[in-house]
């Protein structure tokens, strides 16, 4: 369940493919960002006034106390959603949700078409940049650009 503009909504279960890709993407990430950024698995994330998002994965901003109080959009670098029968609801609701919040990047890994929709430049309704990466390429959060990650290891 997460709790978007108001609205409870009832999330598909997680699939083989997508708990595969969230944990490959935490095995990577949590010692890539050690010290500099807190990687928060399928936790909530604040959006006032009315939306909770429990995305699959959020890169906070370090703090030595790992955010005894709710996360909100000022305290996310990046946010990692992972789609594989969502991905039309992650676009058309959650996607505009993170855009409006302010959010500075999210990255879609959409695994049916096996691609990752990196979206930047938040605006009121949507994001001004959108790339889409492949298999053969990288991608890297834009907070931590040493960070760096071959799409076709989360695609797989």
């Amino acid at each position: 369940m997460e709790l978007i503009e108001g609205e409870i909504l009832e999330m598909s279960p997680i699939g083989s493919r997508h708990a595969r890709c969230v944990d490959l993407l935490t095995a990577l990430l949590v010692p890539a960002v050690q010290g500099r950024a807190i990687v928060r698995v399928q936790g909530p994330v604040r959006i006032p006034p009315r939306s909770e998002p429990q995305p699959d994965l959020a890169l906070l901003r370090w703090r030595d106390d790992f955010y005894p109080e709710p996360v909100g959009p000022g305290d996310v670098l990046l946010i990692i959603e992972v789609a594989d029968s969502s991905v039309g609801e992650d676009r058309r609701r959650k996607i505009p949700l993170y855009a409006a919040a302010g959010i500075s990047e999210v990255w879609l890994v959409d695994l049916s078409a096996g691609r990752i929709d990196v979206h930047q430049e938040p605006g009121p309704v949507g994001y001004d940049l959108l790339r889409t990466i492949g298999p053969g390429e990288r991608v890297a959060p834009q907070a931590l650009p040493d960070v760096s990650i071959d799409a076709a290891v989360m695609l797989h």
